[in-house]
């Protein structure tokens, strides 16, 4: 061979993967330098605080300020709605608050990442609103973690759907971006059109008023019907408020003949709590 680089193909293969590992790291180094790793929780129009400091990238790209704010939740709560409960009673394994006791939901546990409080309202504002989806990654991590159990248990993977009308004006699905890949890590399907929602709704300021706008809200589409009988369903959301929105899909999914319905969204809000917590 009179190529003046074949002798490369006669190289050991731990010489080889040595320089293909250098070369990897030297453009790795040439991007850092152009493009610096950035915070997520940083706003990208502040010049001071943009460029991420070492001292946070380990934490989730979160600064430690963020990070120690954000009050993580187990499974130490309601095991239906996730709701942690004031001096971290622990109900026990399938124990159920009073409201989930008195009301059920159609859907058997929930878990939660953390408690929706301003420091992870922070992160997930801009991740629903603002084309954040680089901070999707890292709730797939925390969604992970906390409905690991669920997550195994389950057959499929469903987001929570948006209205057409959202979809057009977002552009994406906050719900399925972390489902996608959560599916993906743990090798379930993954049905991002099992649910459709048929009915906009707008913003609620109460519990009256989230439970009358989402009802009849969602129906299981076509695929869904084909897909999805007989399965066991995790269901998959940003924020737990008054569990409406997820009532409603499950009560869909149920209708249409799904075995079990599970939720795992990244908060639980219980603005009441959050100061005891």
């Amino acid at each position: 061979m009179n190529n003046r680089w074949a002798f490369i193909g006669e190289l050991p293969t731990k010489v080889k993967g040595l320089i293909a590992d250098n070369g990897r790291n030297a453009v790795r180094g040439v991007i850092d330098a152009i493009y610096p790793a950035q915070l997520l929780d940083r706003d990208p129009h502040d010049p001071v605080n943009y460029a991420a400091p070492n001292e946070a990238m380990m934490l989730g790209g979160l600064s430690a300020d963020t990070w120690g704010q954000i009050r993580f939740l187990s499974d130490e709560g309601c095991d239906m709605c996730a709701r942690p409960l004031a001096g971290g009673i622990y109900l026990g394994a399938g124990g159920r608050c009073e409201g989930c006791t008195l009301k059920p939901f159609p859907f058997t546990r929930t878990r939660a990442a953390c408690l929706y409080g301003e420091a992870s309202k922070s992160l997930i504002l801009p991740f629903k609103h603002a084309d954040r989806t680089d901070i999707g990654p890292m709730f797939t991590q925390w969604i992970g973690r906390a409905a690991a159990e669920l997550i195994k248990d389950c057959d499929v993977v469903v987001p929570v759907p948006l209205h057409w009308s959202r979809l057009w004006t977002r552009r994406y699905n906050q719900a399925a971006e972390i489902a996608r890949p959560l599916a993906r890590q743990y090798d379930k399907d993954y049905l991002a059109d099992g649910l459709c929602r048929i009915k906009a709704t707008m913003r609620q300021s109460s519990r009256t008023e989230r439970a009358k706008n989402v009802k009849g809200a969602f129906m299981v589409t076509p695929a869904g019907m084909r897909r999805l009988r007989g399965r066991h369903v995790v269901l998959v959301d940003d924020v737990f408020t008054t569990g409406a929105t997820v009532r409603g899909c499950a009560e869909a999914l149920m209708t249409a003949g799904v075995r079990q319905v599970d939720v795992a969204v990244i908060a639980r809000a219980a603005p009441d709590l959050d100061a005891a917590l």
